[in-house]
């Protein structure tokens, strides 16, 4: 289903278990850099196979994006499934209704590019590392941006890129076109 490295385990609780002689069951805590508060609900969507439509992360409160792209980060090989990336000149439809920060961008292009659940970045670096290949969809590509005017004046917060700062809508659009993403604003 996914994996975290895990870096350190506390065993609570030894007891016998009811599933045999010689067989012990645990409880124990594990503590896990990668591990982000809330991304219980979403694997357990994934392991009920019930990640299996668009727009899951729309009702998603501001905190909960966060967990929702750390799950589609660590489970990206089971969804995926060694599926080969899209090949260049694919067509993608990313719907900027529900864009509303910095992280539902990244569920949004992830969902358009992987599907319900799919990771495509979940900060600037990792959309770069995206754009170059293995993530699901290879360069050059068009990106129809459906609703970009709502996502535009919501996507105004100012981050550096350089020497200056520009507004993430900016520096959104400028990444793609720097990795040969032909962006159709709609």
């Amino acid at each position: 289903m996914g994996s975290y490295f895990v870096n350190e385990v506390t065993v609570i609780n030894v007891k016998p278990s009811a599933y045999g002689a010689g067989l012990v069951d645990l409880t124990m805590t594990l503590w896990c850099e990668n591990a982000v508060a809330g991304a219980e609900r979403v694997w357990d969507l994934i392991r009920t196979g019930h990640l299996n439509r668009t727009g899951m992360w729309h009702e998603l409160a501001p905190e909960d994006r966060r967990a929702w792209l750390s799950v589609a980060l660590w489970s990206r090989e089971y969804q995926r499934q060694g599926k080969a990336d899209a090949p260049a000149g694919q067509v993608f439809t990313l719907d900027g209704r529900h864009i509303a920060d910095q992280d539902s961008f990244y569920c949004a292009i992830g969902e358009a590019i992987n599907g319900p659940g799919g990771y495509f970045g979940w900060n600037l670096d990792a959309l770069n590392d995206c754009l170059r290949g293995g993530w699901g969809a290879t360069t050059p590509f068009t990106l129809h941006w459906d609703f970009s005017a709502q996502a535009s004046a919501r996507l105004r917060e100012r981050v550096p890129s350089g020497e200056r700062e520009v507004a993430l809508f900016d520096l959104l659009l400028e990444i793609l076109k720097e990795q040969r993403v032909n962006v159709i604003l709609r």
